[in-house]
């Protein structure tokens, strides 16, 4: 999984100003040629990488696989061997490590570090009909496109073609990875909000300009997550799926009911829910696109519907996760399937959920810690600009899985 992007996002090359030239050679050819004609967007990766680790590591803090990436080799994969299976936690790697690329990458478009994009500008050039949110109503003051939105078309294409190297959907496990993949662009894309300046006399709201702006990586993570508990077992089936299809030239752009349908000129002619939706032609640089031909062909890989292992359930959607087997128990170490286990972890012996020591600790047991902690306590404000604060011990009781 991802052995160039596990090693940009090692400890040692977390700078974005100080990027070590040995990254390079982990990655694949077609990601070096990426790097290399889109100059700035390396650091962008770097940061994205890391949002992932620690968006991860959030998530999964109180259960027994916590996103560990300790003590595996320089130059392996970030994640050790969890990733060679195909279960849940594999498919929510997967979906946040693409969803923060996307993320970083639109972001970066628009504060200007990548020199081949810029704001996404094309929702500007619609007339005021194909807007959803132009619909005048009574006692709303009126309001234009403007500013500078983050460039979720390009973020989006760029995690494709980077992320998505190697993976061709050639049997179900690129097929499960390219689903997760798309899932996590999905939710990126799905959670762009519009944000408004009012402009007028002494702060009056007499116009208003809009613009779309990515939603804070917590409300991705989040998403995914509750996506990883309700995560779909599948098979892979003969169907293609039907936010890929081309019908009547028109195309479809993700699944769910929020979809948009772009006509060959380029015009919507049917919108859902979504105010924003597209990944518009317009907010990538031309020199970065590719012939149609070539893009049909190479974007058939996500043409397709996975069958859900039982017959009676639905089939997942483009923003469900999806896994192959079973996960291990992660309460023993194993070296070699690169799990650490629980032993040593910290538990919460009044809960009953997955955090609560009879689950963390697998049924072994724990023991109780007094601890002597030193925080910062009794802080105040002194003019002009200082905050001065004590240094206070106090004793807590932990509790540690035996």
């Amino acid at each position: 999984m991802r052995r160039g992007i596990a090693k940009v996002g090692e400890p040692n090359n977390i700078s974005p100003y100080s990027i070590e030239p040995s990254i390079h050679p982990t990655l694949r050819r077609k990601q070096r040629r990426l790097v290399r004609d889109n100059p700035g967007v390396l650091p962008a990766i770097v940061k994205g990488t890391n949002l992932a680790i620690n968006e991860c590591q959030h998530q999964f803090r109180n259960r027994r696989w916590n996103c560990s990436t300790r003590n595996f080799l320089k130059g392996k994969n970030l994640f050790g061997k969890i990733v060679d299976r195909g279960c849940r936690e594999t498919a929510f790697l997967y979906a946040i490590t693409s969803a923060a690329i996307t993320h970083t990458i639109a972001r970066a478009c628009s504060e200007g570090t990548i020199d081949t994009c810029t704001c996404d500008y094309s929702h500007q050039t619609r007339s005021p009909k194909t807007n959803l949110q132009s619909v005048s109503v009574s006692g709303v003051r009126d309001w234009e496109w403007g500013g500078c939105s983050d460039n979720i078309g390009f973020g989006f294409k760029f995690s494709r073609d980077f992320v998505d190297t190697g993976e061709r959907g050639r049997n179900l496990r690129e097929k499960m990875n390219l689903h997760n993949n798309e899932a996590g662009r999905a939710h990126v894309q799905s959670e762009m909000r519009q944000e408004c300046k009012c402009h007028g006399m002494s702060g009056s709201c007499t116009v208003k300009t809009c613009w779309m702006r990515l939603a804070n990586f917590r409300v991705i993570g989040d998403n995914l997550k509750d996506r990883f508990d309700g995560a779909s077992r599948v098979m892979v089936g003969n169907s293609v799926r039907s936010s890929n299809n081309i019908n009547n030239g028109n195309k479809v752009i993700n699944g769910d009911s929020n979809s948009i349908n772009i006509n060959n000129n380029g015009h919507e002619i049917k919108t859902v829910n979504v105010p924003f939706n597209v990944i518009s032609s317009n907010s990538i640089p031309r020199n970065s696109m590719k012939s149609k031909g070539r893009s049909n062909k190479k974007n058939h890989r996500y043409n397709f519907q996975l069958k859900p292992y039982i017959p009676d359930h639905k089939p997942p959607s483009i923003r469900d996760l999806v896994y192959l087997e079973p996960s291990p128990g992660f309460c023993e170490k194993n070296p070699r399937q690169g799990i650490q286990g629980t032993h040593g972890r910290q538990c919460n012996d009044t809960s009953i959920g997955v955090d609560g020591c009879d689950l963390m600790c697998c049924g072994r047991g724990y023991r109780t810690e007094e601890i002597i902690v030193t925080e910062k306590c009794a802080c105040t404000f002194h003019w002009c600009c200082e905050v001065k604060c004590k240094n206070c011990r106090t004793k807590k009781i932990i509790h540690r899985c035996l």
